[in-house]
């Protein structure tokens, strides 16, 4: 009887305190960018209406929904000069605190699957407010086929595929941003969400048909395990990579390549990372080089003759026998 008598009296106090007071919260801004590997800041702040005359400890809770939806996970909770993180955010979040209602959220050594929505959720006693705001990466979608060719892979295949590759599956968002700067794709393939889909710019008869005005068309949500398509992947670039192409007096073949790359304390370039540096160094080279999963590429800024297409892109020659003769590209970390 005492235990419900005293929270009553403390209910009673919280109520007569925060009469007339309202606890407000909110973000600068409703979406911030970043490159994978660096830092991000998302904002969150929290003041009275009317203020009170002295500094008031809150209970601040971040946490994150990924970009390709799922359940809702926690990211850091603090109160007062306590803070606890969580998961795989553990060492690489902290809560900023550089003037009074200040609860932005600091993120260092951003990975690609750190993109989402983050909660910003401020409790003072019975008032409760929260605010999110969405983290995008900086970065570029690219198509990707199986080596044994058109439509070989399953959503966990294309999972694996995207992260042998240097990159994550795209998410729809990403790649209607992609086709916006011109991705054009007739090949269907899978997204984040397990859906599958495809960019066109210019329509065609085997592409869906004239009739079609452009955009991202989409064969909707698919059997995971059942079916079999292509993937979008998605990935970026932090400063200090470097991707570079490398060709001796005699051009080799991927076992060469390979050891090559690994003689100059490099490795053989994988295909998210080719992709990254033509999109974010502006890589530019008209030779065609081995890459890690054993296709051949090479990346065009400036279209010019016998460089391909009259578009800007990376091109593929498929993935040829390994005893072919090519060049390689190699990629090495930590450089500035």
């Amino acid at each position: 009887m005492l235990g419900l008598r005293h929270l009553l009296i403390v209910t009673f106090l919280c109520c007569i305190h925060f009469r007339g007071v309202k606890l407000h919260v909110d973000s600068a801004q409703s979406s911030v960018f970043a490159a994978k590997g660096g830092p991000a800041t998302v904002p969150c702040r929290f003041w009275y209406e009317p203020e009170f005359s002295s500094p008031r400890e809150v209970r601040v809770k971040w946490s994150w929904q990924p970009a390709a939806g799922g359940h809702e996970t926690d990211v850091l909770v603090a109160f007062g000069s306590r803070t606890r993180t969580f998961g795989e955010f553990r060492g690489r979040v902290e809560l900023r605190q550089d003037f009074p209602g200040d609860a932005a959220l600091v993120l260092t050594e951003l990975q690609l699957n750190d993109t989402g929505r983050y909660r910003c959720e401020v409790v003072d006693g019975l008032e409760d407010k929260s605010i999110s705001v969405n983290l995008e990466l900086q970065g570029v979608v690219f198509p990707y086929q199986h080596p044994r060719g058109r439509y070989h892979m399953s959503f966990l295949g294309a999972q694996q595929a995207c992260e042998d590759q240097g990159a994550t599956l795209a998410t729809f968002t990403q790649l209607l941003q992609a086709w916006k700067e011109g991705l054009h794709w007739c090949n269907a393939g899978w997204l984040a969400d397990g859906t599958v889909q495809y960019p066109i710019t210019q329509p065609r008869t085997s592409c869906g048909g004239h009739g079609l005005a452009p955009g991202v068309r989409s064969y909707g949500r698919r059997q995971l395990r059942l079916h079999r398509y292509d993937v979008f992947c998605f990935t970026s670039s932090f400063r200090g990579e470097a991707v570079y192409y490398l060709q001796p007096s005699d051009k080799m073949n991927l076992t060469e390549a390979r050891q090559a790359c690994q003689e100059l304390g490099a490795e053989i370039a994988r295909v998210g990372q080719l992709f990254a540096a033509w999109k974010f160094a502006g890589l530019d080279h008209c030779e065609a080089g081995w890459l890690a999963d054993g296709s051949v590429r090479y990346p065009i800024t400036r279209p010019r003759t016998n460089c391909g297409p009259a578009e800007p892109g990376v091109r593929t020659f498929g993935f040829p026998p390994p005893q072919q003769k090519h060049g390689v590209y190699c990629y090495r970390a930590g450089e500035d």
